[in-house]
């Protein structure tokens, strides 16, 4: 059984192939962050492994240490307890990758290899594992996940089985919260808020404190547009710092102010009825009558380019430097 929200479509794909021996060799699974890129190649590898016929059956031996990523044949790039703090997945990662994948599987029936952030493989990873890709040993799955394939190089993608993984309607989202417990309030604002992905809107069904927080970092964006210069520089070399450890943290924050710009811009346009956020209307008619709507355009450009130049290893600190002094400012 798939565990998986959404993507039925998908799902029906790969239970043909795995039922008819076609498997690929090697996926790309294309998305937005929390859209259920890396539960899906999780059930993937379980589905390869599984020893029930019903596969992936989520209960036997194979299913259940794969689910808590303990199984030998079952590998992420990068092992994000080993890595180094570095953005890109370098050559010594693929190469190690190379030697393990034509080793026999240890446990299960098959190896995976899972590369998170396919993006990310630096040009001498990426050639090597074009290498893997041409000649793929016998019992190995290799699956990439990316935001963008456009940014993967062509080379890579052409050897690749291409799934791209869309987001959800508010309204299936409500009822798979639903059917996991939430109530009807509840489910409805953590669908607006998830704007069509499944992890987001999980991860505020079972942490109620995560929603709070989020709340919480939306409040003080309006604190940001009334700060001196001062204090945005400041703000700027804090987010930097925090970066270079946990780059998906400011990248889920910029993501969460490019939310906020398009509710302000939806405010100004009379559109209130398509807030993400809209336990913050009270909050966004003020603004939304000082700035007008080109001002608020270039805004979401401006943090679009930021997530872009992040995305592409510009410098952390002027690049947030520049977004956070280029806020407009909001007169109180």
């Amino acid at each position: 059984m798939w565990a998986l929200i959404g993507h039925q479509s998908t799902v029906r794909l790969l239970q043909n192939s795995l039922e008819r021996g076609r498997l690929a060799h090697s996926y790309l699974l294309i998305g937005p962050p929390h859209i259920g890129k890396m539960t899906l190649g999780f059930q993937l590898a379980q589905a390869v492994n599984c020893s029930d016929p019903n596969r992936p059956c989520q209960t036997c031996n194979q299913c259940i240490r794969i689910a808590s990523k303990r199984h030998a044949d079952v590998q992420i790039i990068p092992n994000l307890e080993e890595t180094d703090g570095t953005k890109e997945i370098g050559i010594d990662q693929i190469r190690q990758l190379q030697q393990s994948s034509i080793l026999k599987p240890f446990e299960g029936s098959c190896r995976v290899f899972i590369i998170d952030g396919a993006e990310r493989l630096s040009q001498e990873a990426g050639n090597a594992l074009l290498k893997i890709l041409e000649e793929p040993p016998p019992q190995v799955v290799l699956i990439l996940l990316a935001r963008d394939e456009e940014r993967l190089l062509a080379t890579l993608r052409s050897r690749c089985q291409i799934i791209s993984l869309h987001r959800m309607t508010t309204e299936e989202l409500i009822q798979a919260l639903m059917n996991r417990g939430a109530d009807p309030q509840q489910a409805e604002e953590l669908a607006t808020r998830a704007q069509g992905c499944p992890g987001i809107a999980l991860r505020g069904l079972q942490n109620p404190s995560w929603l709070a927080s989020e709340n919480a970092e939306i409040e003080s964006l309006l604190h940001i547009l009334e700060s001196s210069s001062h204090t945005r520089l400041t703000l700027a070399a804090n987010l930097s710092s925090l970066y270079s450890s946990e780059p998906d943290r400011i990248r889920a924050r910029l993501q969460l102010w490019l939310g906020w710009w398009r509710d302000l811009l939806l405010t100004k346009e009379g559109a209130v009825a398509y807030l993400v956020h809209p336990r913050f209307l009270q909050n966004f008619l003020p603004i939304a009558q000082q700035f007008d709507t080109a001002t608020i355009n270039s805004t979401l450009r401006l943090i679009q380019e930021t997530i872009e130049f992040l995305g592409e290893n510009a410098n952390p600190r002027l690049a947030l430097e520049h977004l956070v002094i280029g806020f407009p400012n909001f007169l109180v």
